[in-house]
């Protein structure tokens, strides 16, 4: 397992370790929001029809819009890792 570090890989994308914790949690806040409307969703179906997809292009666009370098770092915890 790689050394911990809390500034090696916010520095990767060019952030400090706050910033990248305030993106981070932003992150979270919305994903929880999404999932919230799926929630609804599944008891209603007639409500939050396109949130949840909709909240998953919003994070991606605000995610890729926000990557400094042209490709993140393979292996895991990276973005070619990840399934969106």
């Amino acid at each position: 397992m790689a050394q911990l570090s809390f500034t090696e890989h916010p520095a990767s994308v060019g952030e400090t370790y706050g910033e990248h914790m305030a993106s981070a949690w932003g992150f979270a806040a919305r994903m929880a929001l999404g999932a919230g409307a799926c929630f609804v969703h599944g008891i209603f179906p007639f409500l939050c029809v396109t949130t949840g997809s909709g909240t998953i292009r919003e994070l991606y666009a605000r995610m890729i819009s926000h990557r400094l370098r042209p490709s993140a770092q393979s292996g895991f915890g990276s973005l070619e890792s990840a399934s969106l």
